[in-house]
């Protein structure tokens, strides 16, 4: 079974220039209009048409505000940490977490018992979390707070209209000792 798809003399020509690391050279000459050319690096950084632009690996490609949470969500296939594959059933999960495979974790947590500060490093962790509860409870009843709902539909499928507000001092003081609470389950 052989290669089926014939590739044009042009396309023959980009991958050479790609190849020996001509990434600007061109594969055909136009006749015509012809805006200014100027000649980028790699790495370089540039806007054109209201876009920004870099060359990685010699390709030209599009930085779109996505980038960044794509470098965040996307598990590289070496561990920064260590350099092995991370192919493990738990080197997913210990990346989003630590940024470095299982391994390397527990031979972090391994070096933390060795030298006494493992409590102080599992508080930390704990009261991160208890932080992150907080700031995620005060989203929840700030949006919470200024939806505005005239009626609800009971399990049995009967609409209800009800007529008042929110009282905001109650749930001011509701959001505060919850607050608190969580405050004081820190370490």
């Amino acid at each position: 079974m052989g290669l089926k798809k014939e590739f044009t003399e042009r396309e023959v020509q980009r991958m050479r220039n790609l190849i020996k690391g001509d990434h600007h050279k061109r594969t055909i000459s136009g006749v015509g209009y012809s805006k200014k050319h100027e000649d980028y690096k790699e790495g370089d950084v540039w806007e054109e048409d209201g876009r920004k632009w870099t060359i990685k690996e010699g390709i030209k490609q599009n930085i779109t505000k996505l980038d960044e949470a794509k470098k965040i969500a996307i598990q590289p296939l070496f561990c920064p940490n260590c350099n092995k594959v991370m192919k493990k059933k738990n080197d997913k999960i210990f990346y989003r977490l630590h940024k470095k495979c299982f391994d390397c974790v527990v031979d972090f947590e391994h070096n933390l018992k060795k030298e006494g500060k493992w409590e102080d490093y599992q508080k930390k962790i704990k009261n991160q979390e208890i932080d992150s509860m907080i700031e995620d409870f005060q989203d929840f009843m700030k949006e919470k707070r200024y939806e505005q709902s005239n009626s609800y539909v009971t399990e049995a499928g009967d609409v209800e209209r009800w007529v008042g507000s929110i009282n905001q001092e109650k749930v001011d003081k509701y959001i505060k000792e919850t607050v608190e609470y969580l405050e004081n389950l820190k370490q």
